[in-house]
């Protein structure tokens, strides 16, 4: 009689985590197409402040009169911060499980078995979490303004990624390359949780990985080093 209800508890674990990895994996991929679109959008500083501000201006309209103004936005942030809380939480319970079920670390071939980009993975995901709070606070509330408030959003980006501001570039520079060690992981673990990445389709979904990971991380970093080379301004 225990070894059946040992078995079930085991059995109702194993289901558990199956379904928090699945979460994990439908979330990530939520935030990655996020991250896509909103590299797009901040590529738009390149056509100049009127179409930049235009952009913005727009997504503020967008479903009107259907929905009222800024309403697609708080639709978006909502989903948005859904998906992330699903996500740590996720992350976080099975970590604790792990360990749980692992009390001794292996410290033998560890370097081997793991990728710098795995280890990296929760710390990376925090600091990733503290710098969107800031990111929000600097170019979307426009409560942190280096270089001054505007109520234009170029103007904003602009100002904020000024050289004499440096250290704002590289703590921008710090979390998008964290961002894409994180994506690269991520998009890794998801096709492992959905049984993607047999055998004979490794290293293709290896390459897709690092080339989604890489246009993320390059197309996000172009605008502040553009404006912090004086391309744009």
């Amino acid at each position: 009689m225990a070894n059946s209800t040992l078995t079930k508890q085991r059995s109702e674990a194993r289901r558990s985590s199956v379904a928090l990895k699945s979460a994990m994996a439908v979330t990530g991929a939520i935030l990655v197409l996020f991250l896509i679109a909103h590299m797009y959008g901040n590529l738009n500083v390149f056509a100049g402040q009127e179409t930049f501000d235009n952009y913005s201006h727009h997504l503020r309209e967008l479903g009107e009169p259907m929905l009222p103004h800024e309403g697609f936005l708080w639709i978006m942030r909502v989903a948005l911060l859904a998906a992330i809380l699903i996500h740590i939480y996720s992350a976080v319970v099975l970590s604790i499980r792990a360990r749980k079920a692992r009390p001794v670390r292996y410290v033998k071939h560890k370097s081997v078995q793991q990728t710098y980009a795995s280890r990296t993975m929760r710390w990376g995901g925090v600091i990733i979490a503290l710098y969107v709070v800031f990111h929000v606070l600097h170019l979307t509330t426009n409560t942190i303004a280096p270089g001054g408030k505007s109520d234009s959003p170029y103007e904003r980006l602009v100002n904020g990624f000024q050289p004499e501001y440096w250290y704002v570039t590289l703590v921008y520079v710090a979390a998008v390359i964290l961002v894409g060690l994180h994506v690269r992981h991520g998009i890794w673990s998801a096709c492992a949780t959905l049984g993607l990445n047999r055998e004979g389709r490794r290293r293709t979904i290896n390459a897709i990985a690092i080339a989604i990971a890489a246009v993320i991380t390059v197309g996000f970093l172009l605008p502040p080093f553009s404006v912090l080379l004086g391309l744009v301004g």
